[in-house]
């Protein structure tokens, strides 16, 4: 039978009737405080998924007696703070030497009214081991739901490959030395289009829990506004917040551009299935999880075996059924509800042919009709030119025939919301 594939959850009772997560390597060590996975009431409002550094995308591979101001947007508000920096991918210990969070006011400014700084353990910084990540103490602030925090890292020694987001809609900052402390921006004279080391932020509050958002660039809001913060994830947790008030759950997106379910990429970051567990399931409070992935692991079996689309393995519908079916068994085997959306449209975009569209065609009618998730959303038919399935519909196209426009992402979210709210 299929599980619910037309019947939409209320949010909340998915949210509070859902079990808690595991969390891999949550053991203390001396160097890092790392989060043990009970969530203690604690959502995770942003997260941004870590990442390897690639010079074929970015020109900053690391940072030197440098400071990096963050800039990211909240789902849901609180009272309390605390981040999440990481070292996922370094070669070598990463020092953070300071760090502070406060609501930014334009571009590198930021409230200095609402400037606090964060402690790890009782100390202004912290020790990242290679690999390794912290959790910061939590420090007492009004945070807002629906709000950019400045989060400023200063790291007094040289990183090596510098840990990192790639392709965030969203400007960012650095300066030279240490001025994590500034309210002012007259010291960040660089901008960068990264975030730097910091891949989450959680917030203690009324939100009952935190749904994830994992997928590759569409996820990620590419093509969208930049610095506007519409991304289909943000569309969705102002809807909630429109909803519910400070009682909305909480919104992260983990979405990364090029991602592919069951390959890695030296730009696109790691597979699905080897991220899924510190960027979906060690998030504090995760209670739901909306998946939309895959569309490249099609598209890039059709590119040439180089660069950032290497490895181009033929990618069968069998082998993406069988990847969705373990992600939905480990979704569930920790107690979480996981909704599935369907592919959309990509006819005209540079890696589409008509081999990879009866592809997605095939693995859509799996979604649909499978019963392995708790939901879908049906991405590809709301998403379609009418009458012309192949077609992303112009009216949602950002011009590249595969990435929405504003408009689309806001179609996006509203439709999650729809599946997961009934209304």
């Amino acid at each position: 039978m299929r599980r619910c594939a037309l019947v939409a959850v209320p949010l909340l009772l998915t949210l509070l009737g859902a079990g808690g997560s595991a969390v891999a390597g949550a053991a203390r060590t001396p160097d890092a405080t790392v989060d043990a996975g009970a969530s203690g009431g604690w959502v995770t409002t942003w997260g941004g998924s870590a990442m390897a550094p690639s010079a074929l995308v970015s020109s900053v591979q690391e940072l030197d007696d440098q400071t990096v101001r963050n800039i990211v947007y909240t789902s849901a508000g609180g009272g309390e703070l605390r981040i999440r920096v990481s070292n996922a991918f370094g070669d070598r210990p990463v020092r953070i030497g300071a760090a502070t969070v406060a609501r930014q006011l334009r571009e590198a400014e930021v409230d200095a009214t609402t400037l606090r700084a964060l402690t790890f353990g009782g100390r202004p910084g912290v020790r990242l081991p290679a690999g390794g990540q912290a959790l910061s103490d939590p420090v007492r602030m009004p945070v807002p739901a629906l709000a950019n925090l400045a989060v400023s890292l200063y790291v007094p020694e040289a990183t090596g490959p510098a840990t990192y987001h790639q392709d965030p809609q969203q400007d960012n900052w650095l300066a030279a030395g240490d001025h994590a402390a500034d309210a002012g921006a007259a010291a960040f004279g660089t901008k960068v289009g990264t975030w730097f080391f910091v891949d989450a932020v959680q917030v203690r509050g009324r939100a009952p829990g935190t749904i994830v958002a994992v997928g590759d660039s569409i996820t990620d809001g590419t093509s969208g506004q930049w610095n506007a913060n519409t991304r289909w994830p943000n569309y969705l947790a102002r809807r909630l917040v429109e909803r519910y008030g400070q009682a909305a759950p909480a919104v992260v997106d983990e979405g990364i551009s090029g991602n592919r379910i069951l390959n890695d990429s030296t730009c696109f970051g790691v597979n699905l299935l080897e991220r899924l567990e510190r960027d979906v399931f060690s998030q504090a409070g995760v209670r739901t999880v909306v998946l939309l992935e895959g569309i490249n692991d099609l598209g890039f079996s059709q590119t040439d075996n180089s660069g950032c689309t290497a490895p181009n393995t033929e990618v069968s519908v069998a082998q993406l059924v069988a990847a969705y079916r373990q992600i939905a068994a480990r979704a569930h085997a920790r107690g979480l509800k996981i909704y599935a959306g369907t592919l959309m449209p990509a006819q005209g975009f540079s890696y589409w042919n008509d081999a990879a569209e009866r592809k997605r065609r095939e693995v859509n009618a799996w979604i649909r009709g499978s019963g392995a998730f708790d939901g879908v959303a049906d991405f590809a038919t709301i998403m379609a030119y009418p009458g012309r399935p192949e077609l992303l519909d112009p009216k949602y196209d950002s011009g590249d025939h595969l990435h929405p426009n504003d408009a689309g992402y806001e179609a996006m979210g509203r439709e999650v919301a729809r599946i997961l709210t009934g209304e």
